[in-house]
């Protein structure tokens, strides 16, 4: 029996979607300065206090933004601070910096309807960045080198075309280029920075030799491999005569993350991964004893949560640390190695108390055609797990995956008394090759049916009342909860589809510039407008309106460069057309994603009503 007295408090919705007090804690290269983000004017903006005055309230605001969030950022000297945003979620990322003291702001690249990314932070030059722009074509990025005190900058590598991405040795020479005619990748290499550029490897998209970074003599290279296997593994490369030398770390059930190495001291230091949960494999000494001294310090406080190291001093004894954990979003610390010790900078959302949040389970469940699908189960707290309401939650991407973590989303339907489930969907990155290869040209088939098959799991589990199933996402995930409607029209009640992809035919026809490189491996994953109508038409939410029955609600930013606002008008306009009210919700200063902190809470406020109206809580 369920026991009323065990439930937790209702917390207030803005407790959830709120911004931090404090976040995005960094420190200055000689360890005497520390910065973080807090609101001004509801934008995350840039603060600074010395670290001997930390908890003062010495802090210093840096940045004045008003419109947009700061997107990123980081310390390129001691006296000097680079972040990134955009405008109106438009994702065209324009580069600043900003002087320690506030004194001097400026855009470093005011180019209008030009994407900045950065190439290396160059961290043993005081002054200079290497930059990637779409400056000068907008379907490429050029490099250039630039001087962040002044904005001189001039180019380094031209992009001869379908050049995808760039790679620096250790003294920020651009070695490696990867280049793409959209089914074909090619590893170009040169022994140094006035050579050419040749081949050294090329493959299909399918498979897959991603550099990671040069080995400390800067002759060969460490890379993510899944050459000759399913895996990912890390593998050491000859880039000289392009062939494998060694294999340093593989898993046998999941694709390897990544490596990171020490800069100082020359050595790599650990290995990623993600079971149903992330893991470390410790390749340094000094690097397993930073992480079992953390673990020690935090037992108690911060039980099961997840320690990474965020940022660090350049002699690499000073650490900001962060930790989080499926039932909070954890606090920022600064840790002297030398000293073995820490201290508490700020905790991220002191008003959420774990206690009273919902544990994020993994769980995994066979498909109809034999699969192993794996995802997440977040049950509501107090309430026993027997016909309960659910809400549907499959990513975006598609090829990303969901992970165990915090996921604000997720913990206020739990609050409202909803079990979300999350699937990793056949496609869903970090399972091998062959399980992201059983997605080509499944959108709306054998995808959706991974979906349904566990809506069909926790119905026949008993823990899913099967009269009151909605369905809601993001981005793929949007596309996903109109397929849901139209194609497994008998599982839900409701959806709610944000930012999601109606058309398959005007979703291809309206990627950004920079993506159309990739464009011939998206016909062959997704299909082809010109080879494939039938497919894509079947598959198109948009041409079969007439299959939804189940009420829908949708949200769109208007800048949104990936999924363009036609996406959302064309269903929305195709079942007004048929009678059908559908609450549209279209924000001018938002892309991809809602950002900003009022447009947020409306959306939130939004669904909270629109699911307690058709599936209860």
């Amino acid at each position: 029996m369920e026991n009323p007295s065990s439930r937790p408090r209702r917390i207030p919705l803005r407790d959830f979607f709120r911004n931090p007090d404090r976040t995005a804690y960094r420190i200055s290269p000689d360890g005497q300065y520390v910065s973080h983000t807090e609101p001004f004017e509801r934008r995350m903006n840039i603060f600074i206090e010395p670290r001997n005055a930390m908890g003062t309230g010495k802090a210093v605001r840096v940045t004045s933004e008003k419109e947009r969030d700061i997107n990123a950022y980081w310390w390129k000297n001691n006296d000097c601070i680079i972040y990134t945003r955009d405008f109106g979620g438009d994702e065209n990322f324009h580069l600043f910096a900003v002087n320690r003291d506030g004194t001097i702001q400026r855009d470093l690249t005011p180019f209008p309807q030009v994407k900045v990314e950065v190439v290396d932070e160059l961290e043993e030059i005081e002054n200079e960045v290497l930059i990637a722009m779409n400056q000068r074509n907008p379907e490429n990025f050029d490099v250039y080198r630039l001087n962040v005190m002044t904005g001189a900058m001039y180019m380094v590598a031209e992009n001869p075309g379908n050049v995808t991405r760039w790679i620096t040795d250790h003294e920020g020479r651009i070695r490696i280029a990867v280049l793409t005619d959209g089914v074909n990748t090619t590893l170009l290499y040169r022994a140094n920075d006035k050579e050419e550029f040749r081949e050294v490897l090329s493959t299909s998209f399918k498979e897959s030799l991603e550099p990671m970074f040069f080995t400390f003599d800067n002759k060969e290279i460490y890379a993510l491999s899944n050459l000759g296997r399913d895996r990912l593994a890390i593998v050491r490369y000859d880039i000289e005569h392009g062939h494998e030398l060694e294999v340093l770390f593989e898993h046998p059930e999941v694709d390897v993350e990544g490596m990171s190495y020490s800069r100082k001291r020359k050595v790599l230091s650990l290995v990623a991964y993600t079971t149903w949960k992330q893991q470390k494999e410790f390749l340094d000494e000094r690097t397993r004893q930073l992480f079992d001294r953390l673990t020690v310090k935090l037992q108690g406080s911060e039980d099961g949560a997840e320690i990474n190291v965020i940022d660090y001093t350049k002699d690499e004894n000073t650490f900001i640390v962060r930790t989080y954990r499926d039932r909070s979003l954890g606090a920022f610390y600064i840790y002297d190695f030398e000293k073995d010790d820490l201290q508490r900078l700020s905790e991220v959302a002191p008003w959420l108390k774990p206690e009273e949040l919902a544990p994020m389970k993994p769980i995994s469940y066979t498909s109809r055609d034999g699969l192993t699908i794996h995802g997440y189960l977040t049950l509501p707290v107090g309430k026993e797990s027997k016909n309960l309401p659910i809400v549907v939650n499959p990513h975006g991407g598609p090829w990303v995956r969901d992970k165990w973590t915090y996921n604000p989303e997720v913990q206020f339907l739990a609050n409202r008394g909803y079990a979300v489930l999350q699937v990793n969907y056949r496609g869903s990155m970090g399972y091998g090759r062959k399980f992201w290869e059983a997605s080509f040209k499944q959108w709306g088939r054998k995808m959706q049916d991974d979906v349904s098959d566990g809506v069909l799991w926790l119905i026949k589990e008993g823990i899913a009342d099967p009269k009151r199933v909605a369905i809601y996402g993001g981005s793929y995930g949007g596309y996903c909860t109109l397929a849901g409607l139209t194609f497994s029209s008998e599982l839900y009640a409701c959806g709610i589809d944000y930012v999601g992809v109606s058309n398959l035919f005007t979703f291809m026809k309206t990627i950004p510039p920079y993506w159309k490189p990739y464009l011939e491996s998206m016909y062959e994953m997704v299909g082809n407008p010109e080879t494939d109508k039938e497919l894509l038409h079947s598959a198109s939410p948009v041409f079969h309106v007439d299959k939804i029955q189940a009420p829908l609600m949708v949200i769109q930013g208007a800048k949104d460069p990936r999924v363009n606002i036609s996406e959302s008008d064309q269903i929305v306009e195709a079942l007004r057309n048929r009678g059908i009210d559908v609450p549209y919700i279209v924000k001018e200063n938002e892309g991809h994603g809602f950002r900003n902190e009022e447009n947020r809470f409306e959306v939130y406020e939004a669904m909270e009503s629109f699911l307690e109206k058709h599936i209860g809580s």
